[in-house]
């Protein structure tokens, strides 16, 4: 637990709030004796907290960008593919508590799992040490990590936007593939504009892998 407050740059105050973010409900229904509470509930509210703090970040940076530009910006930044980059860069699910059967399904590198992991940990620092301290954890492993990629954008709105400077252009998405066991798969998308392919991506969901495919159409399409 130490090695992960380290890695959070936070200190519990009540350790019992970090053991709970990461007892999944299969580890919990299988220890029913022990009284173990599931992380669904810190899900719950870190859920809350991630976006309200996210949303409050957006309007404060962003004094120019309509409610819209805003809504698809927050969606980027706390969606499932964000949060599983973040739990990877904690190797949050080497410390989930599993039962058995999940654990062995492979559900330490499930992105529903550990990204609703993120959620609960975060709630639990903001339990512990207040919106303050979740602030600076969001900031650190999302919002300024964000920045740095040049800031999260909807990239299928933006080729949606950019073909149709042109009338009658037709845009449409493909699952090509997929590879990997279930808990970890990764699907292969190609975006295709009047039929003919201009971008292509992977991705751990197909709405992950249809914005890096929409990425790289429009990095072909505005050279």
């Amino acid at each position: 637990m130490e090695k992960l407050e380290e890695k959070l740059g936070y200190t519990f105050r009540d350790r019992s709030l970090l053991e709970n973010a990461l007892t999944h409900s299969s580890y919990a229904n299988e220890n029913k004796s022990l009284g173990l509470q599931s992380n669904e509930r810190l899900e719950f509210l870190g859920d809350s907290v991630l976006g309200m703090v996210t949303a409050d970040y957006l309007f404060r940076t962003h004094p120019d960008l309509p409610e819209g530009d805003l809504t698809r910006t927050r969606a980027a930044l706390v969606c499932e593919g964000s949060l599983v980059e973040v739990a990877h860069q904690l190797e949050l699910g080497s410390y989930l508590k599993l039962g058995k059967g999940e654990d062995a399904g492979g559900g330490r590198e499930r992105p529903s799992i550990v990204a609703d992991a993120v959620e609960a940990v975060l709630a639990a620092v903001y339990l512990d040490g207040g919106i303050g301290s979740a602030r600076k954890i969001i900031q650190k492993f999302i919002l300024d990590r964000e920045e740095e990629k040049g800031g999260s954008r909807d990239y299928k709105t933006a080729l949606q936007e950019l073909v149709q400077r042109e009338s009658g252009q037709v845009l449409t998405y493909r699952l090509i593939g997929s590879n990997g066991p279930d808990h970890a798969k990764v699907f292969q998308v190609e975006v295709d504009l009047n039929g003919a392919p201009v971008g292509g991506g992977e991705g751990h969901s197909k709405k992950e892998a249809e914005q890096n495919a929409a990425k790289a159409a429009i990095e072909k399409l505005s050279h």
